[in-house]
C-alpha cells in the first residue's frame, strides 16, 4: 500500500537561518581542552553523517527499482543535500577556531553554498510530504503527476528557489562595499560576509514567508494521510507514531527559522554561555537530525532496508 511506504519518510530539518552557519569566535574563556572536544565532536558527528549517508547513496545507485522510484530520488536529493551543508558547515566551524583571515571569495563561496543548501531542507521536506498526500490520498493520479522527469524539474526548482533567496545577498553586498573589500581577508562569519542590515530584514521576512508555507504543507497532507490511513484500515497506529515521528523531527527543523530570537530568551532565561549555547543548538538542531533521519528511513522501510541489507552482507 501506498501508504506504508509513505508512512517510512525522513521529515528533518533544517535549517534556514543564520545559525545554520556556526559561527563561534574562540573566546578566551575558553580552555584548550574545550575546545579540543568541540571540534572533535563535531568531526566525529560530520564523519558518522558522511558515512552513513554515503551508504545509502551507494545503495540507490545500485538498485533501479530505487533510482527509478521519484520518493527515493526526493529522499536521495535529501541526503546529498545535507552532506553538503553538513560537511561545509563544519569547515565553517573549524574555521571559526582558527584566528588566521581566510581570502574574501574562498569565504564567500563557502558560505553561500552553506546557506543554499540550508535552504533547501525544509523545502526539499515539504515536497516529500506533499508526493506522499499523493500516493496515499490521490493514487489514481499518482504515475501521472509523480514522474522522474516531474521529479527532476521540482529538485531543479527548489535550487532555483533556493539560490534566489541567498544570491540577493551577495549582489546586495557588491552594491553597496568597494572593490577592495572583496579582495580582502576575514574572519569567516556570516556577518562579515554580508554585513548589511538589510539583508538581515529580507532574511526574516521571507523565513517567515517559508515558516508559514512548510508548516501548513506538512500538517495538512500528514494530517490528510493519518486521515485516509484510519479510512482504509483498522490498525492505524503505525501511522499515528509516524506522525508523532515526523512531527518532532519538524519542529527541530522548523526550529532553524527562529533560532537567533530562540538562543536569545533561552540565554537570558537560563543565563548560559552564548557561545556554549550556540554549539549546543548547532549541534542538537543541524547535524543530529542528519543522523537520526537516514537511519529512521533504512529501519522503517521495508524495500530500502531489504536492499540495505543486500549491499551490508555482499548478497
Amino acid at each position: 500500500m501506498a501508504g506504508h511506504l509513505c508512512s517510512d519518510r525522513p521529515s528533518e530539518a533544517p535549517d534556514m537561518n543564520t545559525t545554520a552557519i556556526p559561527n563561534f569566535p574562540v573566546q578566551s574563556s575558553e580552555t584548550l581542552s574545550k575546545v579540543l572536544t568541540k571540534n572533535l565532536l563535531v568531526l566525529l558527528l560530520g564523519f558518522s553523517v558522511t558515512c552513513m549517508n554515503s551508504s545509502f547513496i551507494q545503495v540507490f545507485s545500485k538498485e533501479q527499482i530505487l533510482y527509478l522510484n521519484p520518493r527515493y530520488i526526493l529522499f536521495i536529493h535529501l541526503i546529498l543535500n545535507d552532506m553538503i551543508q553538513v560537511m561545509l558547515s563544519i569547515i565553517l566551524f573549524l574555521m571559526s577556531y582558527n584566528r588566521h583571515k581566510v581570502s574574501f571569495s574562498i569565504c564567500c563561496i563557502i558560505m553561500l553554498i552553506t546557506l543554499i543548501a540550508t535552504e533547501n531542507t525544509p523545502l526539499n521536506v515539504a515536497c516529500m510530504a506533499i508526493e506522499c498526500y499523493i500516493a496515499v490520498c490521490l493514487p489514481l493520479q499518482y504515475s501521472r503527476i509523480c514522474t522522474i522527469k516531474n521529479t527532476l524539474i521540482l529538485i531543479g526548482l527548489l535550487w532555483v528557489t533556493s539560490m534566489s533567496v541567498v544570491l540577493p545577498d551577495l549582489f546586495v553586498t557588491l552594491a553597496t562595499k568597494p572593490l577592495d573589500f572583496f579582495h580582502s581577508h576575514v574572519a569567516c562569519y556570516v556577518h562579515n560576509v554580508f554585513p548589511n542590515p538589510d539583508i538581515i530584514e529580507k532574511r526574516n521576512i521571507i523565513h517567515s514567508v517559508f515558516l508559514a508555507i512548510v508548516w501548513s504543507t506538512i500538517f495538512y497532507t500528514y494530517f490528510r494521510i493519518l486521515f485516509t490511513a484510519r479510512a482504509a484500515s483498522k490498525d492505524s497506529k503505525k501511522a499515528r507514531n509516524t506522525i508523532i515521528l515526523h512531527g518532532f523531527q519538524v519542529l527541530l527543523c522548523m526550529t532553524t527559522y527562529v533560532g537567533p530570537q530562540l538562543l536569545n530568551t533561552l540565554q537570558r532565561q537560563f543565563l548560559i554561555n552564548y557561545n556554549d549555547l550556540l554549539f549546543a543548538f548547532y549541534i542538537i538542531v543541524h547535524v543530529l537530525p542528519r543522523s537520526i533521519s537516514p537511519i529512521i528511513y533504512g529501519v522503517r522501510d521495508e524495500t530500502f532496508r531489504k536492499y540495505l541489507k543486500k549491499n551490508m552482507l555482499g548478497k
